[in-house]
């Protein structure tokens, strides 16, 4: 399984630099910005799973620069850390969808202990239904999961190529293309990824998911089902992905 991806964006480069000698040191991967526009420039080149981002910046500050990445990474979590008292700001950024706030002097052990909650693995949920696609982000963004959305297999197939992809979450009756259809160009092109297929037609959709299974996907859900199961067998496609070599 990939290491955690940290971004740290802040003007004062010895505290950047730092903190990221810190984290490295616990096996993490860490980039860093000492700007907002900086950082706005490389949310869009790549993800990260978690950003820990000073307020007060040169230019851009970072409440901004973190409205500006929301606009395109809707799902970026972001921790602002200020040395200042700005609580108007860091309600609003809160407010916006910040994870959390920390205060300078950062406590590095709070840190560690964030990073240590935070469960790598981007988590792609494709299905057309926006009821049920919002019952279950919910469900795995608060258990600590990154997780992306797309309406149909197309949508679908382009985010996975984009990397950052490390679990599929795929409903068989989809517009543009079923999701089997999805599932057969993700194979042959060789951007599969261990895949849950959900479906409330499992009678109707019979022969593709005996193909489904043929090819090895990693479980089928029929819905409606519990919550419980899905989280379930998430966690243990991170395990699997963990115990890999």
């Amino acid at each position: 399984m990939n290491p955690l991806r940290v971004f740290i964006v802040d003007d004062d480069q010895d505290f950047a630099e730092s903190l990221a000698l810190l984290i490295e040191g616990r096996g993490y991967q860490v980039e860093v910005a000492f700007s907002g526009e900086e950082a706005i420039a490389k949310f869009r080149q790549q993800d990260f799973d978690i950003t820990f981002m000073d307020v007060r910046l040169p230019g851009k500050d970072g409440l901004e620069s973190f409205l500006d990445i929301r606009k395109f990474k809707p799902s970026a979590r972001v921790v602002m850390m200020t040395g200042y008292s700005v609580e108007q700001l860091l309600e609003q950024a809160v407010e916006y969808g910040a994870w959390g706030v920390l205060n300078k002097p950062i406590d590095a052990q709070q840190v560690l202990g964030m990073l240590e909650n935070i469960k790598p693995d981007g988590i792609l949920i494709v299905d057309d239904d926006a009821d049920f696609v919002e019952s279950v982000k919910n469900l795995l963004v608060n258990n600590g999961y990154n997780v992306f959305v797309a309406g149909n297999g197309q949508e679908a197939i382009e985010r996975i190529r984009s990397n950052g992809i490390d679990i599929l979450i795929l409903d068989l009756r989809l517009p543009i293309l079923s999701g089997l259809e999805t599932y057969l160009e993700l194979k042959r092109t060789g951007h599969v990824v261990p895949t849950l297929i959900v479906t409330a037609y499992l009678d109707e959709y019979a022969d593709d998911v005996d193909r489904l299974r043929s090819l090895s996907v990693s479980g089928i859900l029929r819905k409606p089902f519990d919550p419980g199961e899905l989280l379930k067998a998430v966690e243990r496609l991170v395990d699997d992905r963990g115990d890999a070599p």
